[in-house]
């Protein structure tokens, strides 16, 4: 999958190995296995994956999720044909206090471990907060990509740039719009409603309903919800979409290798940020290549070739200052404290079952 920031010459060092470097775990091929993972699109492709899969022998398997929501519903129940899975800081902690996921030793994350972003490294859902901490010296995830969810519009459509998501209940544009399949539209519109100082982690009942009316209101606008990044790529491709939220620098780039006009802004009303991180799903028989993978995954071969090839910011930022010329590190904001301080990044929800209810009730709705 072609990205903008896809001519970049990668340093010798880093194709020559240093992928696997700083881990203590050691696998040969004759013990590797199958690492199956359930992980969104882009994040574990071939041109990513292929050096670890070569030098290890662990083959890697991929099972795609449209929403964050995916991740307990497939590992519900404490059983799971997967190995490692790549949630969002809202969902990791679900899936630790649900017992589904084992715990990570720092010690084979090697040096690497210590360039992640500091506030990433030591997010209580990376780390564990009271009532679930992992035992002294591991992590329930590893930190890996970071982004936003920032909203978008075809240019050739609108005379004067849109600055806020208002145009989500303008009849003007109605069937030309489209949300994420997410219940993070919740957290967009209460910062419509209520400001960008409000907690949108920690709604309450009353605040829930007002959201959800919101959203309702806006339904008869929308052309569909988009579950896929593939799927709105395509909604703006054949001009049935103007105007949506998206995963920031995703889609946005591979419309405009098609000549697609497309434009992403930030709202007035903020955006959400975004951080993603790799877990190990409790019961894996491939135990071995996973931690090897968790290791991987944050080393300047892994990091470089995401951030170039898929257009994601890395959780590792002097990973990819080797790879990514001044112009590409800076476009995708590594080291831009300002940019991330004014992204409204996921928490877990205090009551997700409350917003899980109220997302699916705007869906119902007619």
């Amino acid at each position: 999958m072609k990205r903008l920031v896809k001519t970049v010459a990668v340093s010798a060092a880093l194709l020559a190995g240093v992928a696997l470097a700083g881990s203590a775990v050691s696998i040969s091929n004759a013990e590797a296995g199958e690492l199956n993972l359930l992980t969104w699109e882009g994040y574990s492709e071939p041109i990513i994956t292929q050096k670890f899969q070569d030098e290890t022998g662990c083959k890697i398997s991929l099972t795609y999720v449209g929403s964050n929501d995916e991740f307990p519903a497939k590992l519900a129940g404490g059983s799971s044909i997967y190995d490692m899975v790549s949630p969002s800081i809202d969902t990791t902690g679900i899936l630790a206090k649900m017992g589904v996921i084992e715990p990570i030793p720092i010690d084979i994350l090697g040096d690497n471990w210590l360039d992640i972003y500091e506030d990433f490294r030591t997010h209580p859902s990376i780390t564990g907060d009271e009532g679930w901490m992992p035992p002294e010296g591991y992590l329930w995830a590893v930190p890996y990509a970071w982004g936003s969810i920032n909203w978008m519009y075809r240019a050739d459509k609108f005379d004067t740039p849109p600055d806020s998501i208002d145009l989500l209940w303008n009849p003007e544009y109605a069937g030309k719009l489209s949300l994420w399949d997410d219940k993070t539209n919740i957290y967009a519109v209460a910062r419509y409603l209520y400001g960008t100082d409000i907690n949108v982690y920690d709604l309450n009942d009353e605040q829930l309903a007002e959201v959800r009316d919101k959203l309702i209101e806006a339904k008869p606008q929308l052309r569909k919800y988009w579950a896929t990044a593939g799927e709105l790529i395509d909604l703006y491709a054949k001009g049935e979409v103007w105007f949506s939220n998206s995963w920031g620098g995703y889609q946005s780039a591979i419309l405009q290798e098609q000549g697609i006009p497309v434009v992403e802004f930030m709202p007035k009303e903020k955006a959400d940020g975004w951080q993603d991180a790799w877990q190990i799903v409790k019961g894996t028989e491939n135990m071995d290549c996973a931690l090897k993978y968790a290791a991987y995954s944050i080393s300047p071969y892994a990091q470089c070739q995401m951030a170039i090839n898929v257009g994601w910011s890395a959780a590792n930022a002097e990973a990819v200052k080797e790879c990514l010329s001044k112009e590409q590190f800076d476009a995708l904001h590594q080291g831009d404290f300002i940019y991330l301080d004014n992204l409204d990044f996921w928490q877990e929800p205090v009551r997700v079952d409350k917003m899980i209810q109220t997302w699916n009730a705007v869906k119902a709705a007619q």
